[in-house]
């Protein structure tokens, strides 16, 4: 019988994964949130965030000046017919009350990475993401859904906390971009590894 994601596990190594990388993913943060007004320069910047999340899943180390990498730049055509196939299937299918669109975004997660880490033709990508998701939808989206509600408790929590509760909030909103691309390395994971056998 075919494994299937574990939600719990996959939530507490994505946690422990953002929070031992949180350093250098803050500083990449802040160099983006720095640059993003800068034309061209902030397309890399966002595929560098992109393949932030593929390192994180093989346990490379992050490098927070990789957003800037000249590798960032490479097929941008394809970058952008990825992003445009997105968008206009993600359109259509919202036309039909939302909910096909939700599935469809679920299905489509992690084509993006796929491009990036395998270098697979957008249609391939967004086939390969189609695919490894396939059964495992109401999975992923609980596992998001999880998150956001812990996340969300615990900002409640920090932010009732008297006098102190304003910064402590803070300081928790600056945390949750860590974990977030934790959580998102170790899903690439475990969907990039049922993408194997069937990459070119």
């Amino acid at each position: 019988m075919e494994n299937k994601l574990n939600i719990q596990q996959t939530l507490v190594d994505g946690v422990n994964l953002g929070i031992k990388n949180i350093v250098n993913l803050l500083l990449m943060a802040l160099l983006y949130v720095i640059t993003i007004w800068i034309p061209y320069l902030n397309v890399g910047t966002t595929i560098g965030f992109y393949k932030a999340v593929i390192s994180l899943s093989k346990g490379e180390a992050i490098d927070p000046t990789s957003i800037f990498s000249k590798e960032n730049f490479k097929s941008l055509g394809d970058f952008f017919l990825l992003l445009g196939l997105q968008t206009a299937g993600l359109g259509a299918a919202a036309m039909f009350f939302f909910v096909p669109a939700m599935v469809l975004s679920l299905a489509w997660q992690f084509a993006m990475y796929f491009f990036l880490d395998k270098g697979t033709s957008p249609l391939k990508s967004l086939g390969l993401s189609y695919d490894v998701t396939c059964g495992e939808k109401w999975r992923l989206f609980f596992t998001y859904l999880l998150l956001g509600v812990a996340i969300c408790l615990v900002l409640l929590i920090l932010g009732m906390i008297p006098k102190v509760g304003p910064f402590l909030c803070f300081l928790g909103i600056i945390a949750v971009l860590p974990i977030a691309m934790g959580v998102e390395a170790v899903l690439y994971k475990y969907f990039s590894a049922k993408a194997e056998p069937k990459a070119e």
